[in-house]
């Protein structure tokens, strides 16, 4: 039987579909049904049922996932201990990344990790931490950095540094008069959120229940999936955003926002997460030590830089 069959039978039976299970192993459908139908027709049973648009494991179908499981996790493990017992330092390596970490943090560090390890392969899935905690959960990556914490019990997780959010407007906007924002002063003004999943929208709801303002007490205007887009809005004049510091500088340095301490500060932690109870290999250990590391230093940096004017 070959393992083909079963990475693909596991990617369907995780996403409870055909047509995401080959988006995620880069298949066309027709070749995902197909080698879920030599499957069934190994076992001489059905593993899937199939009714109204909607798949659901048979009780087959629930035990060969315990399984295919197991076995994919033991064959991944094989691969690395041989590659390691020839002091290979190779390989994929599957990380995840929140959007912020992934478009401002990660391409340094991948980029001089990869310049040590050439035979090394990153393979980089961006979306918002919570979709990243998901996949970690189900041991799709090898690890995932998201901003804030993890709350779900399959996932180790540790915070590796703060980040720091602010207020972000455009120069001509009220609020960038104030030297500091409170929280209720931003209820008087239009607000541009960050998308429902989001790291950065969970921690900012629960800054502002902290303050005693309930998760619909500013005024949304509009929601956006992206840092970038957030700063293209925002640049605009319609409204103002909180975002990581570390995301505006250089339009700062241009002088085409401005960033507005918050009172209290608003503080995150950025971590690392990975599955419970899994194999780590070398390969994965070393990764996540130099991110780790390097992470601190350009947190230490951006300080640094900083300087305390973070105003234009």
């Amino acid at each position: 039987m070959a393992e083909r069959r079963l990475q693909v039978f596991h990617a369907v039976a995780k996403h409870f579909s055909f047509t995401k299970a080959a988006d995620a192993l880069f298949m066309t459908q027709p070749a995902v049904t197909f080698q879920i139908r030599q499957l069934e027709e190994h076992f001489n049973t059905r593993l899937f049922d199939r009714a109204h648009g909607r798949i659901s494991l048979t009780p087959a179908g629930v035990v060969a996932l315990e399984y295919a499981e197991r076995i994919l996790e033991l064959s991944a493990e094989l691969d690395t201990q041989m590659k390691e017992l020839s002091g290979q330092m190779a390989g994929p390596l599957l990380i995840g990344a929140s959007t912020t970490i992934a478009e401002y943090l990660l391409p340094q560090i991948l980029g001089e990790f990869k310049a040590q390890h050439p035979s090394v392969v990153p393979r980089l899935f961006v979306a918002n931490s919570e979709a990243v905690q998901s996949r970690a959960a189900e041991r799709s990556l090898d690890v995932g950095f998201i901003e804030g914490d993890s709350h779900l019990p399959s996932i180790a997780a540790e915070v590796v540094c703060d980040d720091e959010l602010q207020v972000v407007c455009a120069p001509e906007h009220p609020l960038a008069r104030l030297e500091v924002a409170t929280p209720k002063a931003l209820m008087e003004h239009a607000f541009v959120s960050r998308e429902a999943g989001s790291g950065t929208r969970e921690v900012i709801d629960h800054y502002l229940q902290k303050a005693g303002f309930g998760p619909d007490s500013l005024q949304v205007m509009m929601e956006v999936g992206s840092p970038e887009a957030l700063k293209g809005m925002v640049a605009t004049g319609v409204g103002f955003a909180i975002m990581s510091r570390s995301t505006v500088m250089k339009e700062i340095r241009l002088g085409e926002l401005v960033q507005i301490p918050l009172s209290p500060p608003l503080i995150r932690h950025l971590s690392v997460v990975y599955p419970r109870e899994r194999f780590h290999s070398r390969l994965v250990n070393s990764f996540v030590q130099f991110a780790k590391e390097r992470l601190v230093e350009m947190h230490a940096a951006d300080v640094r830089a900083a300087g305390g004017r973070v105003r234009a």
